[in-house]
């Protein structure tokens, strides 16, 4: 059924992609990363229901091509019953089927987990949805924000007493991609003993509620409801944001040995034993009184200045990148996690690699394809199903691909 030879340590499986948006697309694309073969199935232009929604090509050039690259596009209206043949077909070869519809519309559609896995067994079907496949809020739209608030991150984010603050990034989104992944290498793995594929799931909800660790053991075992503390660590003092001479330090003077560390290096010995300040509980109920004795030192040299003479000490710390700043850090060039794409339209452009190596796959072994255009190898895959090409011009004509 492959259209075009792949290599990677995941070389060896298929996932077909009926997903949007960006979980479903994020779980998918640690495939293609590793050499899965990913079919992405698209509503063929002409069908009802196509998506206009964040993540298109569109919409967002740059997000799109980083998000979809490595996979193939199929056009294909699962509603139509020549597009259930094609559909079935398939999944006979497939390993994964992954969507992140609302719950009930994969069962009013007949491409639920049942009706698939009874057309091939050893399939692995994936789940994503907002709340859940089930329960009392199983049938509201899933969406990242609505999963940060709800599963406890906005409480614990910004500065105290700014209210709730959503974070820079689709945490919920991109953390029910990695767990839906994980969960269907899972079930991969098991199916080398059982010979039986499974229903794996997960939800937004679920995903940033896992997220929360220890917050959300401070309040399961403690019985502390954690809330915000901006750039500051809950439990340890002093760790946050510092302004140097010339911007800002992260530090993270964490324990009483780093503490020891962090006062000789900057030259105040005497705040060791400073009374309040003498042990991780006692810095945390003097809280600004730590921080303001350790900032004013703090703003006397520059971040290089002072990332230098900590480090040298032993105490974590570093500077505060913008996002341009991110990929000309030498370290971030030495891992090489900006990987190239030749691009036959953008040229060359650098996408977000994934952050692991392989000593058999190096990351950088092989080059990197461009995000499809929506249908691109429609007919490769077609033709490799055993569609002639009449066939395939007909099925165009109806809208069914």
């Amino acid at each position: 059924m492959s259209t075009t030879p792949r290599s990677g340590p995941l070389s060896r499986f298929t996932i077909l992609d009926a997903s949007r948006v960006r979980a479903g697309p994020t779980a998918v694309r640690t495939f293609a990363d590793l050499g899965a073969r990913v079919i992405k199935l698209e509503i063929p232009p002409g069908a009802p229901g196509g998506d206009d929604m964040i993540g298109g090509r569109d919409h967002n050039r740059a997000d799109y091509e980083n998000l979809h690259r490595n996979k193939e596009s199929l056009t294909l209206n699962m509603k139509d019953r020549a597009g259930l043949e094609i559909l079935h077909a398939l999944v006979r070869e497939a390993d994964v089927f992954i969507e992140n519809y609302r719950p009930d519309v994969k069962h009013r559609l007949g491409i639920g987990p049942d009706e698939l896995r009874a057309i091939n067994p050893r399939l692995v079907y994936a789940s994503i949805s907002g709340f859940g496949q089930d329960g009392p809020y199983a049938g509201w739209p899933g969406f990242d924000s609505i999963a940060q608030g709800m599963g406890g991150l906005m409480s614990v984010t910004g500065k105290p007493g700014d209210g709730p603050m959503r974070v820079g990034i689709p945490l919920a989104d991109l953390c029910a991609g990695h767990f839906c992944a994980q969960a269907i290498m899972a079930a991969l793995l098991e199916r080398e003993a059982t010979g039986e594929g499974q229903w794996v799931q997960t939800s937004l909800l679920e995903s940033q509620i896992a997220m929360l660790d220890f917050q959300a053991a401070q309040w399961l075992i403690d019985g502390k409801v954690p809330s915000a503390t901006g750039n500051e660590h809950p439990l340890t003092v002093p760790t946050g944001v510092f302004p140097t001479l010339d911007g800002y330090l992260n530090l993270a003077a964490i324990g009483q040995t780093m503490w020891k560390r962090l006062c000789v290096a900057i030259e105040a010995p005497q705040l060791i034993d400073e009374p309040g300040f003498g042990s991780d509980p006692e810095r945390v109920a003097n809280r600004e009184r730590v921080n303001e004795a350790v900032g004013a030192i703090l703003r006397t040299r520059s971040t290089a200045e002072w990332t230098e003479r900590l480090i040298r000490s032993g105490v974590p710390c570093g500077p505060i990148h913008a996002v341009d700043q991110v990929f000309e850090d030498p370290q971030v060039r030495h891992l090489g996690i900006a990987r190239t794409l030749a691009h036959p339209e953008l040229g060359d452009i650098e996408v977000v690699g994934l952050p692991m190596q392989f000593s058999r796959h190096p990351r950088a072994a092989g080059p990197l394809v461009p995000a499809p255009h929506q249908g691109d190898q429609t007919d490769a895959i077609l033709t490799g199903l055993g569609y002639s090409p009449e066939r395939i011009a007909a099925l165009r004509e109806c809208h069914v691909v």
